[in-house]
């Protein structure tokens, strides 16, 4: 796994060992980054569920002003580390320590964020109870971009049901972004 684009580009990223982390693949992330290309330059960005950071990387090597990256695993939070060291990228990072859920106060004091992007642990309903959490909270607003990696086989009406519109879906060969904005 590599940085794509800026000023990080072509370094290579350590991903946590063992099978709990699905790193994006650099084609799929490649795509995503096209999509959003122009809403990054100066952005707060919210990396959720974040494993190896670099997804949040690739957003600070592209401009983002901050990015915030959130992981319950230790070792995840040590490699996201490591990779910002790496990329020289620490400065304009917050690495919290805690589970996503129990991290929602320190959230919301960072926020709020321009896009947030969300890759949880599929089929543990993790994806529906981070969208609800954000669907009532002060770290996004009308103009945040909600960005959900799921699967593809993934129904996804709890993102209506959180108060959610999609407003485009990309599909890749086992897995798919959602890209949401909250209801005014």
């Amino acid at each position: 796994m590599r940085v794509i684009a800026g000023t990080a580009r072509r370094l290579l990223l350590k991903t946590p060992a063992g099978e709990a982390t699905r790193p994006t693949q650099d084609r799929i992330k490649e795509t995503l980054f096209n999509i959003i290309q122009d809403d990054i330059y100066g952005c707060r960005f919210l990396d959720l569920f974040s494993g190896s950071g670099g997804i949040g990387i690739e957003a600070l090597s592209r401009g983002a002003a901050h990015a915030v990256f959130v992981d319950s695993s230790k070792d995840a939070q040590g490699c996201i580390r490591e990779n910002l060291n790496h990329t020289h990228l620490a400065d304009s990072a917050t690495v919290l320590s805690s589970d996503v859920f129990a991290s929602l106060p320190a959230i919301e004091r960072e926020g709020p964020y321009s896009i947030v992007y969300m890759d949880p642990p599929y089929d543990t309903g993790a994806d529906e109870r981070a969208l609800a959490m954000l669907a009532s909270s002060k770290a996004i607003n009308e103009d945040s971009l909600v960005i959900l990696e799921t699967s593809l086989r993934r129904e996804t009406d709890f993102a209506s049901d959180a108060g959610f519109d999609i407003v485009r879906e990309k599909r890749y060969k086992t897995n798919k972004h959602l890209f949401l904005k909250r209801r005014s």
